[in-house]
This record gives C-alpha cells, structure tokens and sequence, in this order.
C-alpha cells in the first residue's frame, strides 16, 4: 500500500504472476485438502526440492567431469544465448557501455552566430534556395 494525497491506494503484490488474492485461495484450497497433513506434506516438497537441487549440481559436475581439462571453465549457463553473447562481445571490458567514463571537457552547446555584416553590405543570396 502507499499513500497519494491523503488516500490510501492498495497496489497488489505478484510473485510468479500470482497476486494477493490468488495467494489467500491457494492456502485456504491447501488447508481443506490437506488438513491436518499441511506440515507433513510441506516437509515432504521440501526434501524434494532439496533432492532435485543435489541432482542437478551432481550432473553438472558429473558434466565438467566428463568434459575433462580443457573445459574447466566450462558453466551451462553459457548455454543461454542471452549470456553467451555478453560473454563473448563484453568479456574484457568492465565497462561495455561506458557509463562508469567521465566526459574528457565537458563543454556546453554554443548556439550559431551568424557573422555580423557592416552598415550597407548586403547579405549573401542563394539563387537555387528560392
């Protein structure tokens, strides 16, 4: 919630495109299923995500293993093209973009002056502009 003049405006949450309201459902809909085995069964997802997560860090390191030395730099993140192009296109630079660079002189924009012409002269004429 946050306050605009002097109204109070509920702007709602979203974790996993799942907002507020879903959330409350989702947990009542928990309680009556489960009952009295909520915390068992909340126990049990957990080991499970544990499980799964060793997995995972296994068969990546089951991978660098098989891979052998030459690879040892080797992160299946990389995989994702998003990463490998940053990688490989901003590996040595700290700074891709150049933000973090100060402006050498910084100096402000001069408008144009027209050169002054002395009394009488007539100013220059473009045939072909009209």
């Amino acid at each position: 919630m946050e306050i605009r003049g002097r109204q109070w405006v509920c702007q709602e949450e979203r974790v996993f495109d799942v907002g507020i309201g879903e959330m409350v459902v989702l947990a009542v809909l928990a309680l009556v299923i489960f009952g009295d085995k909520l915390p068992s069964v909340a126990a049990q997802a957990g080991r499970t995500l544990r499980q799964l997560r060793t997995m995972a860090n296994s068969a990546k390191e089951d991978l660098r293993e098989g891979l052998g030395p030459e690879f040892k730099d080797f992160d299946p993140a990389d995989l994702n093209p998003r990463r490998f192009v940053q990688k490989h296109l901003f590996e040595d630079l700290d700074d891709p973009l150049g933000l973090k660079d100060e402006p050498a002189a910084y100096q402000p924009h001069q408008p144009y002056k027209e050169p002054a012409l002395a009394y009488g002269d007539r100013p220059p004429f473009d045939k072909e502009a009209t």
